[in-house]
């Protein structure tokens, strides 16, 4: 039988084990994020859609702050401490927002902070992870692994809406924060597991161990990101992607306001929209992603969900009604979970390991939300100059087919660096 269910997995001796832990490690670290994003979604539309802008410019200025605060940790601290620091340190904030939300008249100042930090909290956490796996497995391995592991992650954001459906009635939503908390204590030890498995190999292969630190300078993601074309190709393509999220963020936010009359009725909407993307994105990573990253590779698998946005939004731009938003999120979202994610993160495994921790949680989180603060504004922007949802929809189109071209070029050149490496 395990023989029987590794061949059906892809799995090679040596790698059932590993795979349980980062399926482990991703489940709890995305139910722990999927547990708060709802009441992040809502605290957003509650604080007034005119000020989303504002409060994605905020994010960005944050995560300005997160970088070099990464980079100096990262540079002086071996993997196996600065990885539980930094989820230690995200408990230690779920903690303080816990007791100050208990503060009545601190209640609107902390929702907007909480909107903030779950922003920065998400990217963060998740680019760190990716960052792990694609230094303990190789480019080969993470064609076969990837989308299962990623599956991982699917299977905790189906639990985290879930139990955030089930709980926030009986225990209220401020409890969801010491749950989420829970959750992402236990990532911590599939962490040092996973350190373990990672050491063994290289010994049993008699490669040399992880340096005990990265080294390098505090900024050093963002020099790396500015002497490399590939990489400057990545933050074309992380740019492209997250403009069309913040479009396509801003008209979900103001169709769901125009569609329906209250905040539990909207957080409700959330939680359902969140559980649809991650059954179908669960489907597709355990059936479908390894082969079709085995038979498109990097490049056509990468540029897929591009073309599709480009699809949707032109059907948006048509009917800009809450049908079409849910149908096209859905389809979107999951695509991006269970295809583009997997094949973003192979394009990593051909760089060195600084970038692989520096370069990539900079093009994470700065580049990203640095694309969400402007997005956010040449949105409004165009809001003010009278444009409505459907004239901004056919604006997404073209964008969309340039980020399929990026998506396809940055394929071609990955596979070339795969197999010459610099």
């Amino acid at each position: 039988m395990n023989r029987t269910l590794s061949k059906w997995l892809k799995l090679e001796p040596g790698e059932g084990a590993a795979v349980a832990w980062a399926f482990a490690y991703f489940f709890l670290l995305l139910a722990s994020y999927y547990i708060l994003r709802p009441l992040r979604d809502e605290m957003g539309i509650a604080g007034g859609i005119a000020k989303l802008p504002w409060v994605f410019t905020g994010t960005f200025i944050a995560m300005l702050m997160a970088v070099p605060l990464f980079g100096f940790v990262s540079s002086r601290l071996p993997r196996r401490q600065f990885l539980p620091l930094v989820y230690g340190f995200f408990i230690f904030n779920l903690l303080l927002f816990y007791a100050a939300f208990q503060l009545e008249g601190w209640r609107e100042v902390t929702a907007r902070a909480f909107f903030i930090w779950a922003s920065v909290f998400n990217l963060f956490v998740v680019s760190v992870f990716w960052s792990f796996m694609v230094d303990i497995f190789s480019s080969a391995q993470g064609k076969r692994l990837f989308g299962l592991i990623a599956a991982g992650g699917t299977a905790g954001a189906i639990t985290g809406p879930s139990l955030t459906a089930l709980l926030v009635v009986p225990i209220g939503p401020m409890n969801l924060l010491l749950i989420s908390a829970l959750l992402l204590a236990g990532a911590v030890l599939c962490i040092r597991q996973l350190g373990v498995w990672s050491a063994r190999q290289a010994s049993a292969e008699g490669a040399a161990p992880a340096p005990e630190a990265l080294g390098g300078s505090v900024l050093a993601g963002l020099t790396l990101i500015l002497r490399s074309p590939y990489l400057l190709g990545v933050a074309m393509f992380m740019l492209a992607f997250t403009t069309l999220s913040t479009f396509l963020y801003f008209e979900q936010a103001h169709i769901v306001a125009q569609s329906f009359d209250n905040s539990a009725e909207r957080t409700r909407f959330f939680a359902l929209l969140d559980l649809a993307v991650n059954t179908l994105t669960v489907v597709v990573q355990v059936l479908v992603t390894s082969r079709l990253l085995s038979r498109l590779g990097v490049a056509g698998s990468l540029a897929l969900v591009p073309l599709l946005s480009a699809l949707g939004f032109a059907l948006l731009a048509l009917t800009p009604v809450l049908a079409a938003l849910a149908g096209f999120q859905v389809l979107r979202r999951a695509g991006d979970y269970a295809i583009t994610r997997p094949a973003r993160e192979l394009l990593y495994t051909v760089v060195d390991r600084e970038a692989k921790y520096k370069a990539k949680n900079a093009l994470d989180t700065v580049v990203y939300r640095g694309g969400d603060a402007l997005a956010g504004w040449l949105f409004a922007g165009l809001k003010s100059l009278g444009l409505g949802l459907a004239a901004i929809a056919w604006i997404a189109v073209p964008i969309a087919l340039a980020w399929a071209a990026i998506a396809f070029w940055l394929g071609r050149r990955q596979a070339a660096l795969s197999r010459n490496p610099p």
